[in-house]
């Protein structure tokens, strides 16, 4: 691709992403069923996922703006190495609180994307904004396809080897950054000095003219997503019945179908209809999508809604930190969308314990609350639409 041959850098990160994303497509479809093992209730395993994210909230504006300050390459080496032993420690876990303690340390690093997102912003023209963020999704998209087929592959020999697995892959991309990844900030120190955590900046961004729509889009999109995300498996074991080798299985059809819409889509699409058409309308899909999966409670539906599901969400996802990276300046890339990321993990934590909750009433409920959800983004996404067509061109 020419985009590859004039950026080297952008060639190198999306390898990156590709393995570290394999480490994540390899645990997300057995940890439920894993921490089963431990004895944790469903209520307690949406606490574990939201542990994650709740460390992470705090950590993304950090690692962001650090990136900003000392440069991509080391805050992204750190990130994927905290990765790496979070994983180590699922694997020989000897006690629930050991996942717990994992699950942190992973949130607390985990500033891959916001990082790789600012290598993406450092490094391509305004016109290639919207294909580098494609690519990129694809790449972690290539993880989520392959890794739940290594897991498929790996959990029946152990139930603690496809995390050994995820620990060797992450701990290889934290090679591949270390040789061959150069710095791309070349505004390195640049940034306004101020604290590296800001509750009112991060309030503030949500009245900025230009991001703060999407910022509340990306909350409550992500909101919606991770509801889902949580429900999907207990829905697959108890409902449909399903075993893990089939839920792994259905978890890379998905991204197969993503990995498809990211590499073919995202830049036809969005240079076809424009940004702010083709974002809406893949939220309208997505919210069908979860409206079918509440409607039908059969296997078929629920892959048909699948299959729209994971073709909707690979556009919008680009699309989302295409938006607020053209509406940010260069020496603020990393900062704007570590904010962004934080945003995302507000709805990742919030998202595992309304779908736990909603579960619990009804195994099918939290797909018709993210249906909602969705639909609410759409509404938002109008006035952002229209303020862009105002003040800015795509």
């Amino acid at each position: 691709m020419g985009i590859f041959r004039n950026n080297r850098s952008l060639f190198i990160v999306a390898l990156i992403a590709v393995v570290n994303s394999l480490g994540y497509g390899i645990i997300i479809p057995i940890l439920y069923t894993y921490s089963h093992n431990f004895g944790l209730s469903d209520f307690q395993n949406g606490l574990l996922f939201s542990l994650f994210s709740v460390c992470q909230f705090f950590a993304t504006p950090l690692i962001g703006r650090m990136s900003d300050k000392y440069g991509r390459r080391p805050l992204l080496i750190i990130s994927i190495l905290g990765t790496a032993v979070s994983f180590v420690i699922t694997a020989f876990a000897p006690s629930a609180i050991y996942l717990f303690i994992a699950r942190a340390l992973d949130g607390i690093t985990a500033g891959n994307f916001p990082v790789i997102s600012a290598v993406i912003s450092d490094t391509t023209k305004v016109e290639d904004r919207a294909k580098g963020f494609g690519i990129l999704s694809a790449s972690f998209g290539f993880g989520f396809v392959f890794g739940p087929a290594i897991s498929a592959l790996t959990v029946g020999i152990s139930p603690s080897l496809p995390f050994i697995v995820a620990a060797i892959i992450s701990f290889i991309a934290v090679a591949m950054t270390f040789i061959f990844l150069p710095e791309t900030n070349k505004h390195i120190g640049e940034v306004q000095e101020g604290s590296l955590f800001n509750f009112k900046k991060l309030y503030e961004a949500l009245f900025d003219k230009n991001i703060g729509s999407m910022l509340i889009i990306t909350l409550i999109y992500f909101l919606a997503f991770f509801s889902f995300v949580y429900a999907f498996q207990p829905y697959s074991v108890k409902f449909l019945h399903l075993q893990p080798t089939l839920i792994s299985a259905l978890f890379t059809m998905t991204g197969a179908i993503g990995l498809v819409g990211q590499f073919f889509l995202v830049d036809r699409v969005s240079k076809r209809f424009g940004i702010p058409q083709a974002f809406t309308s893949s939220l309208v899909f997505l919210a069908v999508s979860f409206f079918v999966m509440f409607m039908f409670n059969s296997f078929i539906m629920f892959i048909v809604s699948l299959l729209m599901m994971s073709l909707s969400n690979s556009i919008v996802q680009p699309l989302t930190g295409a938006i607020i990276s053209l509406e940010t300046d260069a020496k603020s890339q990393g900062s704007i969308l570590g904010l962004s990321a934080s945003y995302s993990s507000i709805g990742q934590i919030l998202g595992p314990i309304v779908g736990a909750a909603l579960s619990g009433i009804s195994l099918s409920a939290p797909f018709l609350a993210s249906s909602i959800l969705v639909i609410i983004c759409v509404a938002i996404s109008f006035r952002a639409i229209n303020l862009k067509r105002r003040e800015s061109s795509f």
